[in-house]
């Protein structure tokens, strides 16, 4: 009778140990799992389809969230204070392996965090100008990525081709994004190389761009917009503004056409996420290193026109463009 009982107390004994055995070890599994620690400006459609294409590019790779790697997604809604906390929490305590920045605030937030993480840029227009990295050829240090540029001699090629009687461009940014300044000047020499006159117009904050565009819509033929977050972030009551005068809206994203904008000639935003994301499950499996891989930048772009909006504004969209073109209904 004690034999039995000792021999059952063993038993439970055993089973309990390996029992454990394998819950420790799960637990340890959970632990090795890699984190990707993401920063996010703020929310728009644009971004927002940047992280959407992130997740794609990562599982494309064979990294999956929750499954054998864990996202640790942070929004910053445009403050720069919570950006800085957010990164110190992406970097100390979620022990990221590899961080992602989407737009140039959210990137810069990060570098100022860490120099040692390595950093993937998520749509940085100009990453040299935005002191992030010293060559995009050539990044050097812990940081790369791809570049969301816009390719602005086409885009004002299209508007001389569905807006030919347009001579006067106003272009519309947010004086607080540092991108924004590199692009308008690069529009700005474009523009004017093709024999229309120029005027920008820059906006310290959201809280003033109803009134500049009322300005803008009695001084121009139609409004450009730099690939801006805070623009893109008030597109609604740029179109709104805008739709008042029948004033056309060339943005530089595609997302921003489907909002309102008359059309452009643009990256799909959740492909350069894709892109994004696969750079970064490179990073992270170890077959590219941030120093030696060099920004990634689109070649070519896509014809998006709103044909809604053209057909408010009465503008006719020539067929040779609207063939080729991505048609929004």
């Amino acid at each position: 009778m004690r034999k039995n009982r000792l021999s059952a107390v063993v038993a439970i004994i055993v089973i309990f140990l390996i029992g454990s055995f394998f819950i420790e070890k799960k637990e340890t599994a959970k632990e090795k799992l890699p984190t990707v620690g993401v920063l996010q400006f703020v929310s728009h459609p644009a971004l927002d389809q940047i992280y959407k294409g992130i997740q794609a590019g990562l599982k494309e790779e064979g990294y999956e969230n929750g499954k054998n790697m864990t996202i640790a997604f942070q929004n910053g809604q445009a403050d720069q204070s919570k950006l800085a906390t957010m990164s110190q929490q992406l970097v100390q305590e979620k022990k990221s392996d590899v961080l992602i920045g989407i737009a140039t605030p959210a990137a810069q937030a990060l570098a100022n965090t860490t120099s040692e993480v390595p950093i993937i840029l998520g749509a940085i227009t100009d990453p040299v100008s935005a002191g992030l990295v010293k060559n995009n050829q050539k990044p050097g240090a812990n940081i790369t990525g791809v570049s969301d540029k816009s390719p602005v001699s086409a885009q004002f090629d299209l508007v001389t081709e569905i807006l030919p009687k347009s001579k006067k461009v106003g272009i519309l940014y947010a004086s607080s994004e540092e991108n924004s300044k590199y692009q308008v000047e690069e529009a700005k020499k474009i523009a004017e190389g093709k024999g229309l006159t120029v005027k920008t117009f820059a906006v310290p904050s959201s809280n003033e761009i109803a009134q500049t565009v009322q300005v803008m819509t009695s001084e121009v033929d139609f409004i450009y917009i730099p690939t801006d977050n805070t623009i893109a972030n008030a597109m609604q009551t740029v179109v709104s503004e805008a739709n008042k005068t029948k004033t056309p809206i060339i943005p530089s994203v595609d997302t921003m056409v489907e909002q309102g904008g008359l059309a452009t000639v643009g990256i799909n935003q959740f492909e350069l996420g894709v892109q994004t994301g696969k750079m970064a499950a490179d990073v992270l499996s170890g077959k590219a290193k941030p120093a030696t891989t060099p920004i990634y930048t689109f070649k070519t772009g896509e014809i998006i026109i709103n044909q809604k909006q053209a057909d408010k504004l009465g503008v006719s969209i020539p067929e040779n463009i609207a063939l080729k073109a991505k048609v929004i209904e």
